[in-house]
């Protein structure tokens, strides 16, 4: 009784392969899952507070937590952070902030927030080398080369949850605590000329020359202003002094 046997075993390998096939059509692919929804984002929240300002509390907030930021435009964040979970993995979280301004008012703004953690595993590469003998023939020997390199294996968005709610929350943390500064915009500046009654019309001066002498000159300034002082010193004197009597003589 060969035949029944055949047949149960070609009917069992094609009930094996249909299922396989409805196991297959049953995945649904990842972009299926994507709703795009209107509701609120996981991935978005809002501050009372302008574009500039929310994207500097983001870059204090990774700062803060070990990341690497590099902020090339006023509006956008970019920041990475590296793990080391073994020895042979490892794992990069790479940030990207957007801010754009609020729905409601001026002074408000949007974060959007993603975050992919794409990860790492160390690659052995074995070489061999032929080893040629006269008499034996070609002797290959494995040897293992020196050239081990990190191969990237996956890359994934870190879905929405807690994650992002503490990332928010120190955000919100340095809005409310670091202080908001921002220059004066050059085309804000304005000049106004003064009232007429607020300028003083100084009269002119006339510039007087500044006399810079040697210490010789100054002591022979010095001394003739001491001989011109003792001359007039001896007329005052004379002028001072009484006449003396004349007398005259009848003959």
């Amino acid at each position: 009784m060969p035949m029944p046997s055949l047949r149960l075993v070609f009917a069992s390998l094609g009930i094996l392969a249909l299922a396989a096939c409805a196991g297959r059509s049953a995945v649904t692919p990842s972009y299926q899952q994507e709703l795009f929804s209107t509701g609120a984002s996981p991935f978005a929240h809002n501050f009372d507070a302008t574009v500039n300002e929310t994207c500097e509390a983001a870059r204090r907030a990774l700062l803060s937590q070990g990341f690497l930021t590099t902020m090339g435009q006023p509006d956008t964040v970019d920041a990475t952070k590296n793990f080391q979970p073994s020895a042979e993995t490892h794992v990069v979280v790479s940030f990207h902030v957007v801010c754009t301004p609020g729905e409601n008012a001026t002074n408000q703004s949007i974060a959007y927030v993603n975050a992919v953690q794409d990860g790492y595993a160390l690659k052995k590469s074995d070489t061999s080398a032929s080893v040629g003998l006269s008499v034996l023939g070609s002797l290959s020997l494995p040897i293992r080369s020196n050239s081990d390199a990190m191969v990237k294996i996956s890359s994934e968005t870190v879905p929405a949850g807690k994650f992002y709610d503490r990332f928010f929350s120190l955000m919100g943390h340095y809005l409310n605590t670091v202080p908001r500064s921002a220059p004066v915009a050059a085309d804000e500046v304005k000049s106004k000329p003064l009232a007429p009654s607020l300028i003083v019309n100084s009269p002119e001066l006339t510039p007087t020359p500044i006399v810079v002498q040697t210490p010789a000159a100054a002591t022979a300034i010095q001394a003739s202003d001491a001989v011109a002082a003792g001359a007039s010193d001896v007329s005052a004197a004379a002028s001072a002094a009484p006449a003396a009597p004349r007398t005259t003589t009848t003959q």
